[in-house]
Formats: structure tokens, C-alpha cells, sequence
């Protein structure tokens, strides 16, 4: 059976396994620095709504690299499009638009995945050991689906490497500390909270950070990241479309 989708997306994960040794070093070091500085910094000094800090930050780090691996996969299509010319390829080959985009947003959440993975082996060094179950996964994923998409959207808009630092810079790196992953948002003026709750790590975070202390997150936060994650989805799907030479 013809499957072009899975065409783009092994090529993503041939790149990564070139690339394996210097990713798996690259997905280590923030975390284990942030784990280093917090961990004995506070670490099992400090005690947030009711938990060790270390057990309170491992989800927020994992809901935080759920974002950042999957959004990281627009830089691997720039580089596609911008100095090897594959996506060139790709418009003429027998391929939807739909499918080019399933591949690249799978190659994205295995990023993530593979990524979130080395945040939870970090943590049992640690001596964290939290439940991973099937409700923290959900989440995991469907922060990835969503943030996948936006990247491919995003990677059809900018025009360069500078245009992406400035996505960067200005979507994702004000997520990664504002959206509860370091401190709950209950520690925030009301006016900060309503407005942070608009971001979908916010939703993510509370909801992997709830499942891996053995509690049942709010159904409402998987809808909305399963809700966020198709629109993205169409609209990489359009912005493919409108990205024709």
C-alpha cells in the first residue's frame, strides 16, 4: 500500500538517528541543568501544593519538552526548504498535502516523545518517580500533536532562520516559563492567571503534572488540546497548500 506520509516521516527519523547521540546530549543538558539548580537548589527543601518541588517540576519539564522537541521540527523543515530544496521534492512528488503534513507532525511528536522520555529517565536519577500513566501520555501527545502543527504552519510562513528565532523567541520561550511548569499559576495575580490560561502548556502542564501524582485531570484540558492539535493540523494542511512555487 502506497503511504507517502510515512516517506516524509521516515526521513525525519533517518535524520534523527544520524543525529541520535548529539540530540539525546542536546534534550539532556536544560534539564538537567534546571534539575541541578532547582534540585539542590530547593529540591526537597520546598514543599508545592502538598509535594516535593523535584516531584512538583519533573511534569512541568516533561509538559515543557512535549512543546519545545515537537515545535523544533519547523527548524528541520526550513532546512528542507531553504538549502537542500527537499520540500521542492516533495510538491512534485504523488503526495496530498494532508499527507505531507501527517509525517512531518509524526516526526515531531516522536521527537517529543523521545525527548519527554529523557526527562523522565533524568528524574529517576533524581530519585523522582511519578506515575507515568496513560492520562499523562494523553496529554504529553496532544501538546505534541498541537505544537507539531503550528510548527509546520509557522515553517510555511518564515522566510528564513531569523524568522524562526523570532517565532522562538516570542511564542515558545514565553510559554516555557509562564505556563505553570516551574511554579503553579496560583502564585500569579488574578488578571496573570486569567490570561495564561488561554496558553495550551497551561492546560498541559496541570493536566500531566495532576495524572503523575496519582490524580485524575480535568477532562476539559484533554478537549481543548485535542481540539487545538486538528486546528493546527488544517491549518498547516493550508499553509502547505499556499506555500506552492
Amino acid at each position: 500500500m502506497n503511504r507517502p506520509w510515512l516517506a516524509v516521516y521516515l526521513r525525519e527519523m533517518l535524520i534523527l538517528r544520524r543525529r541520535f547521540f548529539r540530540q539525546l546530549f542536546s534534550w539532556s543538558v536544560a534539564p538537567l541543568l534546571y534539575l541541578i539548580a532547582f534540585g539542590y537548589g530547593m529540591g526537597r527543601h520546598v514543599t508545592i501544593q502538598g509535594v516535593d518541588y523535584l516531584d512538583f517540576l519533573i511534569p512541568g519539564l516533561a509538559a515543557m519538552t512535549s512543546m519545545t522537541q515537537a515545535f523544533a521540527i519547523g527548524s528541520e523543515i526550513n532546512i528542507a526548504r531553504f538549502y537542500w530544496h527537499i520540500f521542492e521534492e516533495f510538491q512534485a512528488a504523488p503526495m496530498s498535502h494532508v499527507e505531507y503534513v501527517l509525517g512531518e507532525v509524526l516526526a515531531g511528536v516522536s521527537r517529543a516523545v523521545l525527548a519527554g522520555g529523557v526527562i523522565i529517565g533524568l528524574g529517576a536519577v533524581f530519585g523522582v518517580v511519578l506515575s507515568y500513566n496513560v492520562a499523562f501520555w494523553g496529554a504529553f501527545v496532544l501538546n505534541s500533536l498541537f505544537f507539531s502543527g503550528l510548527a509546520v504552519s509557522l515553517a510555511m510562513v518564515v522566510k528564513s532562520h531569523a524568522d524562526q528565532a523570532f517565532m522562538n523567541n516570542f511564542i515558545i520561550t514565553p510559554m516555557a516559563f509562564l505556563g505553570g511548569t516551574f511554579f503553579p499559576l496560583a502564585h500569579l495575580p488574578a488578571w496573570a492567571q486569567k490570561i495564561l490560561e488561554f496558553l495550551p502548556i497551561t492546560h498541559a502542564s496541570s493536566a500531566m503534572r495532576t495524572a503523575a501524582l496519582g490524580g485524575t485531570p480535568d477532562g476539559f484540558a484533554y478537549l481543548l488540546l485535542g481540539a487545538l492539535g486538528a486546528a493546527a493540523f488544517v491549518g498547516a494542511v493550508l499553509t502547505v497548500d499556499r506555500a506552492r512555487d
